[in-house]
């Protein structure tokens, strides 16, 4: 006999559902993936509510019953396009634990303890596998990052923290033309772009003038994920939730390059 969920169980699972769609994205490497993952770990929820461990805090257990989901089903080819089994060969260069302790800890803000609870090991090898699968990244990607950030304090900060990485930043744009400008002057590798200008301009229409030049990464900043994760439409393949931690934009900044996820115009959020 299964369990059914409570509306208490619904109203804690439901506030992390795009975080986890935005992870699912990430470790799967592919939206419709990583989609469908999170509709098998919500109908494994649903089937038998045993399986949310109530132990843990919400957002935890939602990623524990996504691990074991992952877990049991991951490596099936049937579910694969050939597209999506390139990107995998990409991905499968960092090992599957290190690949998920990095972006739950980069990614997700997962603190050692939380990704020890999700990957069901201990606190010290948790965090050698975040380090493992940083290390791996990072050993791969070098690039010309361009900046849009109106906050001249937030754009020198994520300036440093891309060329900490080893990467050169081509420049730091406050406005829709001074960014499309600079992209045409030195076209870049990666954008990472605010959403909101200081002329009132867009983020948003800078990057769609940008990719209508160049194919190229985006990764967005904005304090309000789930207005763009919300499943009804093309969403963007890296969002970055302000305020930022510094491995957050390390995340994104290395994900993206890692797997060279060159964004489209037309997946690209209303501005």
């Amino acid at each position: 006999m299964t369990n059914d969920p409570s509306p208490d169980l619904h109203s804690a699972i439901a506030p992390h559902l795009p975080m986890l769609r935005r992870y699912a994205r990430a470790l799967s490497g592919n939206q419709k993936r990583g989609d469908l993952f999170t509709v098998m770990t919500l109908e494994a929820v649903l089937a038998d509510a045993s399986a949310f461990d109530l132990d843990l805090a919400p957002k935890v257990a939602l990623f524990k019953t996504f691990r074991s989901v992952w877990f049991e089903v991951d490596g099936n080819p049937d579910i694969e396009s050939p597209l999506e089994g390139a990107t995998r060969k990409r991905l499968d260069q960092i090992a599957p634990d290190a690949r998920q302790a990095f972006l739950l800890g980069a990614l997700e803000d997962f603190g050692t303890d939380d990704i020890a609870s999700v990957l069901g090991t201990t606190t010290d090898e948790a965090q050698a596998l975040y380090d493992a699968g940083l290390s791996t990244i990072r050993e791969n990607t070098h690039a010309r990052v361009l900046v849009i950030e109106d906050e001249p304090i937030i754009a020198m900060d994520i300036k440093s923290i891309v060329e900490e990485l080893g990467h050169e930043c081509t420049g730091i744009a406050d406005t829709r033309d001074a960014a499309v400008r600079m992209a045409r002057e030195t076209p870049p590798d990666l954008v990472l772009s605010d959403i909101q200008l200081a002329d009132n301009s867009s983020g948003i229409d800078a990057v769609r003038d940008i990719l209508a030049d160049i194919s190229v990464p985006v990764i967005f900043i904005t304090a309000y994920p789930e207005r763009f994760l919300t499943g009804e439409r093309p969403e963007p393949a890296f969002l970055i939730t302000k305020p930022f931690k510094r491995r957050n934009v390390q995340a994104a900044v290395s994900q993206a390059l890692f797997f060279n996820d060159a964004t489209l115009i037309e997946d690209l959020p209303e501005s």
